[in-house]
This record gives C-alpha cells, sequence and structure tokens, in this order.
C-alpha cells in the first residue's frame, strides 16, 4: 500500500482545499492528513474559526482522506514519515523546497494551488461584505 501524507489548517474547507486533497490521493492508496492543533495555530498566532476537533470531522468526512493527525509541531513531520511509512509527501507550491530535507526518505511532490482561492480570501471578503 502507498501512503501519501499532506499537512495544513484546513479551516474553512473549500474548492481549494477538495482539489488538494483529491490530487494527494492520486498518489497513493492511503492519504493521511495531518492539520494544525488548536496549540500549534496559537504558536503560530494563527487564528482557526473551526476547532481542531471540528476540522477533524469534517476531513474524515472527505471521500479522499483515510486519517487525520494533529500536527503539534514544525519539527515533526520527519518523524510522521518515519512513523506511518509515507512514500510521498505532498504540500501545495507555495512551500516549495522547504521539505527537500524529506527526500532522503520519501518522494516530495509540491502541488500547485488552486487559483483564486484561499480561507484568508475567504475571511478577507465575508469581512468586507459585513
Amino acid at each position: 500500500m502507498k501512503k501519501v501524507i499532506t499537512y495544513g489548517t484546513f479551516d474553512i474547507l473549500h474548492t481549494g482545499h477538495i482539489n488538494l486533497l483529491r490530487r494527494a490521493k492520486e498518489y497513493g492508496d492511503y492519504l493521511i492528513v495531518a492539520i494544525s492543533s488548536d496549540s500549534f495555530n496559537a504558536l503560530k498566532s494563527k487564528a482557526a474559526y473551526y476547532t481542531f476537533e471540528q476540522r477533524k470531522a469534517i476531513l474524515e468526512a472527505v471521500r479522499y482522506v483515510d486519517e487525520v493527525i494533529p500536527e503539534d509541531t514544525w519539527e515533526q513531520k520527519l518523524e510522521d514519515v518515519k512513523k506511518h511509512n509515507i512514500d510521498v509527501f505532498i504540500m501545495g507550491d507555495d512551500w516549495k523546497g522547504d521539505f527537500d530535507f524529506l527526500k532522503e526518505h520519501c518522494e516530495v511532490v509540491y502541488l500547485p494551488r488552486t487559483v483564486g482561492i484561499s480561507s484568508t480570501k475567504i475571511k478577507t471578503d465575508l469581512n468586507k461584505n459585513g
């Protein structure tokens, strides 16, 4: 079985997230999604609308996702790759090059982001519209 992992906050699920998850799943048989825990978001000074448990439940309902795990630190990625026997590590291309250090343990793929959509843009647009 070919295992794939990706990471993110996955707050306010949108078509860009679904595109990433669908394309990530095409790289293997089993997709693990590591989502930022509430405490990790606080360390990053990033506020999510939904709690970790809510985001986890939403992602578990997506047909491309086989397992959801918490991301608690920046450094855990190598540990996760080893612990879960990951074959392919996938991130959006806005992170291009940042995870190349994992190439000695698995394939690293940077997928293009969906143009015109992001959680940040949605939040900004909603704030403009009251």
